[in-house]
Parts: C-alpha cells; sequence; structure tokens
C-alpha cells in the first residue's frame, strides 16, 4: 500500500472527541505513530505509511474538508451545520457514532418565569425594543445555527455575541440576556441557573466520519474508510 497517493486524515486535537476517535483506531490495530508524544499536530499509522494524521481543532477539521486539504475527518455534526453552506456542500458524512452526542439549544435565566417557549421570548424581545431601545442579546458560539432557528420561529428583533469562553455565564456578567450553547446533559446549564426553552432545541449532533468530495475518486481512499469502518 505505500506504492500508493498519500490520504491525510483530520483527527481532534483536544477533548473527549480525540479520546473517542483514538479508540476507533485502537479497536481497529491501526496503530498511530507520533514522534513527540500526545502534543505532536502531525503523526502517521505504523502499517500504512501513505496515511497522514493531522491533529487539528474539531471547526478547523471541517474547514479543511471543505477546501480539499484533508480527505477524510472526524468532527462534531453540529459543526459542519454551523459552517457556511458552500463549505457544507463539499462534505459527506460517512458514518455517525454513538459518542459526542449533544444538543444545541436555546437557555435563559430560571428568573424568567413568564418566558416558557420560543413564543414567549418574541414578545420580551419586542419589549426589549419598545421599552429599553436595545435588541435581546442572544451569546453563541453557533451563530448561523442560532439566526437560522430563531428567524424560522418568527424571533427577529435579537442581536448575537459571539462567545469567547464559558457561554453559560454571559447572562450573569451583563454580556447578554439568553444563550444558545450545545450540552450533553444540561447539568451544566443547571448549574448557571440557566433552563432550556420547552421548544428551544435547534439540532442534536453526535460524531461523525466525513469525507472531502473532492476526494471521492481517489485510488486507495476507499480501502482506508473501510480499515477506519470497522466497529
Amino acid at each position: 500500500m505505500n506504492n500508493l497517493k498519500e490520504f491525510s486524515v483530520g483527527i481532534p486535537s483536544k477533548g473527549r472527541l480525540r479520546k473517542d476517535v483514538l479508540n476507533i483506531f485502537k479497536k481497529n490495530k491501526l496503530n498511530l505513530i507520533s514522534e513527540r508524544g500526545e502534543r505532536d499536530l502531525l503523526g502517521s499509522i505504523k502499517q500504512y505509511q501513505n496515511i497522514k494524521i493531522l491533529y487539528l481543532h474539531a471547526r478547523e477539521i471541517i474547514e479543511r474538508l471543505g477546501d480539499g486539504s484533508l480527505d477524510v475527518g472526524f468532527s462534531g455534526f453540529d459543526l459542519l451545520k454551523e459552517s457556511e453552506i458552500n463549505t457544507q456542500k463539499k462534505i459527506n458524512v460517512l458514518k455517525r457514532y454513538n459518542f459526542g452526542k449533544a444538543t444545541l439549544v436555546v437557555a435563559i435565566p430560571d428568573p424568567w418565569i413568564d418566558v416558557q417557549t420560543v413564543a414567549d421570548l418574541e414578545e420580551i424581545a419586542f419589549e426589549f425594543k419598545d421599552k429599553k431601545k436595545k435588541r435581546l442579546r442572544v451569546a453563541t458560539k453557533y451563530p448561523n445555527l442560532t439566526r437560522e432557528f430563531l428567524f424560522s420561529k418568527g424571533v427577529t428583533q435579537f442581536k448575537l455575541i459571539d462567545s469567547l469562553g464559558a457561554t453559560e455565564a454571559y447572562p450573569f456578567t451583563g454580556s447578554s440576556e439568553i444563550i444558545t450553547d450545545i450540552t450533553s446533559t444540561g447539568e451544566t446549564l443547571k448549574a448557571n441557573n440557566l433552563r432550556i426553552l420547552k421548544d428551544g432545541e435547534i439540532l442534536k449532533s453526535e460524531a461523525c466520519m466525513m469525507i472531502s468530495k473532492s476526494s471521492g475518486n481517489k485510488m486507495g481512499l476507499r480501502k482506508i474508510l473501510k480499515l477506519l469502518s470497522k466497529n
């Protein structure tokens, strides 16, 4: 297989997703090698020297699959759907896994007892505009999905705030009124006195193996995908 074309595979560089993806390689007896250990950004597979492993941020994996500089990548479905439409069109989801499961939701402060649904949120948004002369601020790391969801529910009077850290803290530091955030159990939201709106589920997500459409015809790629697809 060494005489075949070189392929690149993107693996998340940190977090639980990285560990779970590395387990896929381990289960399939694919020995990953990194010269400098866990912090290395480059690696290879002992048995298949033509496969280059790149350890990247999960969001970057999506971008690089989209521009064709990565052949195969592991990332979250949420990050794929958050990316630009043109990027999404260039990527195929080959396999969804039973890990990395989480849901993107709209969460509001507990004291907002009159707000239970997105329709109630719309009323609050108009109140903010009319009485306070400002827009309802929504902190998020998912501006595209959040905007699309709120518009689809008829909520238009809001302003998106880019979250640069722990999104759940934003309402209590005066940085936003509400948030959208990815959660697996909802416990972190509860711990921060936030609750999910009854119809506030934006997207269900899980870890996926994806392929760049531009790599689809590369000789030998199917063999690699078969190796990685075993359970």
